[in-house]
């Protein structure tokens, strides 16, 4: 069967199971929208391409499926890249499809011609130049399928406009299955072997537990053993933060509970985290006298930056439930009693009065059916310290790249693709005002997004840093005036409300949470506040900030 290349283009997308895209068009990507005008696949006419790549990335975090973008060549595919860095560094799958000049004019310097498969290189899985029309079908499904098998990444597709215009014969095609890799016996035994002589042995669930849908096998080991067990950002949501045996986020705004038990610590079971920097702290004493055991998928992250006792880069479901069927619970009494005496998720935040929002919405999202996603600062870290998320998919947070502007687009494609989910945004104001415009995107298509800016009209976490490293020396950390998010809202024909109290913020989030349509919420928050605990910059795990006035 004979077709144009878009119309490859837009089978495979049906062919892999896509039901939306995000994308923004131009010159070199319209023979492609003009084959998506005949399909069944939701297209999403986003208010900038950086909106596009965050709501793919948004809507596979929500979903677990692989997010798609478009854009056209030039300033279209550029505007993608700050979010693929971001489903680059956080291990999300995304498909990015780019238009480009026609092969002829390929380095030419042609009207918006970039070489985005080199600029993109560092930051994607893999990308693709298509060049030959007859390649283009089995490139598309490769993209698709390199996304999402073993560690999760983005991969990016760059079409030029004529293999898009060209007629390609085309034929329905499976690539062959991807093998998983099994955990070897000798390093199975030698876990189960290490975790029974442990006399202080913690879990830190990372992220990749998420990813690979390990979540229960997490869950149950860690309740047969009835070992403690601490999270990185992206592992949150892992295990219910209502269970007993989850002690809270751990790193440099960990909760001290979180932070003390891993410091002492006698074995470590990391299972799908890279030891970031800002989970380990200082590394060099970080594994002193310990025995860590290593779980990922990637086996480049075993040794990168930890060095572990024993590293398994395999499967990270059956490696979880060889090491359970094989362990048997020991008494951990003195050391559940040590990790008790230290301040609990509620109790380390000193007098500080921004946490209490936080608080004051747990009983207002508990067992809903909802979704949280942030932007980058002060209010993420409140929410990760203060929030309890039950499930996982339940948060999604830009970790690695820590980008502002994440969350409303985020949002935006977490509810698309979770319709029945209520989606909740959290932003400061510094990053609203970099993708607040995909607010218009939201009431266009009425997605019930609540989107909440928490305004202390600056730069918080950059006030706080600047305490602590620089003498209190602030400069660019204060905006010169005051922005009504709410008006910003009503602008967009987007009801919302201003609030002051904790009070009347889970009020009018349980409020928004019943209607049917997005709503914004401002809420007032004290430019003074910190976030504690902060480990010194540098320091140990354990070593934490003084703040002083």
């Amino acid at each position: 069967m004979q077709m144009t290349g878009a119309e490859v283009m837009v089978r495979c997308l049906a062919e892999e199971g896509v039901s939306t895209v995000f994308g923004y068009p131009g010159g070199a990507i319209l023979p492609f929208y003009d084959a998506l005008r005949e399909s069944e696949i939701q297209h999403i006419l986003v208010a900038h391409e950086q909106g596009a790549a965050h709501a793919a990335d948004g809507f596979a975090r929500a979903s677990g499926k692989v997010g798609v973008c478009v854009a056209t060549s030039g300033p279209g595919a550029t505007n993608l890249i700050t979010g693929l860095a971001t489903a680059f560094l956080d291990s999300i799958p995304v498909v990015a499809i780019t238009g480009q000049v026609p092969t002829v004019m390929i380095g030419r310097d042609a009207f918006q011609e970039v070489d985005i498969t080199g600029i993109a290189m560092p930051i994607t899985k893999h990308n693709f130049l298509v060049k030959d029309p007859a390649q283009l079908a089995q490139t598309i499904r490769l993209a698709f399928q390199m996304a999402k098998t073993g560690r999760p990444g983005p991969v990016l597709v760059d079409v030029p406009r004529d293999v898009q215009t060209a007629l390609i014969d085309y034929a329905e095609g499976v690539l062959p299955p991807v093998p998983e890799d099994v955990p070897a016996e000798s390093d199975i035994a030698a876990a189960i072997a290490a975790i029974s002589k442990a006399e202080r042995p913690v879990m830190l669930i990372g992220g990749g537990v998420i990813s690979a849908d390990a979540e229960y096998d997490a869950m149950h080991l860690c309740e047969k053993l009835h070992i403690p067990v601490v999270s990185t950002l992206m592992g949150l949501g892992a295990i219910s933060a209502y269970r007993k045996l989850f002690l809270g986020m751990t790193g440099l705004h960990g909760h001290e509970r979180a932070n003390n038990a891993v410091k002492e610590a006698d074995l470590i079971l990391a299972v799908g985290t890279r030891f970031n920097d800002r989970v380990t702290g200082e590394r060099k004493t970080y594994n002193e006298n310990k025995v860590i055991i290593h779980l990922d998928i990637d086996p480049a992250e075993l040794d990168k930056n930890i060095f572990s006792t024993i590293g398994i880069s395999a499967n990270m479901n059956k490696t979880l439930q060889l090491i359970e069927a094989g362990s048997e619970p020991h008494n951990l009494d003195a050391w559940w009693e040590r990790i008790e005496s230290w301040p609990s998720m509620d109790e380390d935040f000193g007098d500080e009065a921004a946490p209490e929002f936080f608080k004051a919405l747990n009983p207002v999202i508990k067992d809903k059916d909802y979704i949280i996603t942030t932007d980058v600062g002060q209010h993420q870290m409140w929410a990760a310290q203060h929030l309890r998320i039950q499930f996982a998919r339940q948060w999604i947070t830009s970790g690695g790249l820590g980008t502002m502007g994440f969350g409303l687009p985020a949002a935006m494609g977490a509810q698309l693709a979770r319709p029945k989910s209520r989606v909740i945004s959290l932003s400061g104001d510094g990053g609203f005002k970099m993708t607040g415009s995909e607010l218009f995107t939201i009431a266009s298509y009425k997605l019930p997004v609540t989107a909440i800016v928490f305004n202390n009209s600056g730069l918080g976490m950059i006030r706080q840093l600047q305490t602590v490293s620089f003498a209190k020396r602030f400069t660019a950390c204060e905006f010169p005036g005051y922005v009504d998010f709410v008006k910003y809202g009503e602008a967009f024909g987007v009801k919302g409300e201003h609030v002051t109290t904790p009070e009347g913020f889970a009020a009018a989030v349980e409020k928004a949470m019943e209607m049917d349509e997005p709503y914004i919420i401002e809420v007032t928050v004290d430019p003074k506040n910190m976030v504690l605990p902060m480990v010194v910059p540098g320091a140990g795990i354990g070593d934490y900030v003084k703040f002083t006035e």
